[in-house]
């Protein structure tokens, strides 16, 4: 699995003219699944958002965990984070179909409401408008590959 985590003041997701899921300050997440990925990638990746700590303490050093700041989580599919760019037009064919893709997607869901977090979603392959405030801007990238 794939994620690119953001912090944000804030962050939403409109389809079709509505707001699907809305937060205030926390981590907009866009992540990808592998067509290789299975249960042990969807709590690896789960935990390390959960714990990422890139918010700042007193000291204006990152080292707050998202739940000791209180942070919501807005977490997005995005199939498109498995890219083949070999060519000028991307390739997706090593994205999880969405048989596979759907329930370990949900099971990140679950298991980051599982650990107290309140999590906002958009709609597995819709068509999304997603807009963030970003803070610091502060971007990680996250793969179970390299976890």
């Amino acid at each position: 699995m794939r994620a690119v985590v953001t912090r944000v003041k804030s962050a939403s997701v409109e389809i079709e003219g509505r707001i699907n899921g809305r937060i205030g300050s926390g981590f907009l997440v866009l992540l990808g699944v592998h067509e290789d990925d299975g249960e042990a990638e969807a709590r690896k990746i789960a935990d390390k958002i959960c714990g990422l700590r890139i918010f700042e303490d007193e000291a204006g050093k990152m080292n707050v965990n998202p739940k000791d700041a209180g942070a919501e989580l807005l977490i997005v599919s995005q199939f498109t984070l498995f890219a083949d760019c070999h060519s000028r037009r991307p390739g997706f064919s090593h994205a999880a179909r969405p048989e596979k893709a759907v329930p370990l997607y949900e099971l990140v869901l679950a298991e980051c409401r599982a650990r107290g977090f309140h999590v906002e979603t958009g709609i597995f392959a819709a068509e999304m408008l997603v807009s963030s405030v970003n803070d610091g801007p502060v971007t990680i990238i996250l793969d179970t590959k390299e976890l």
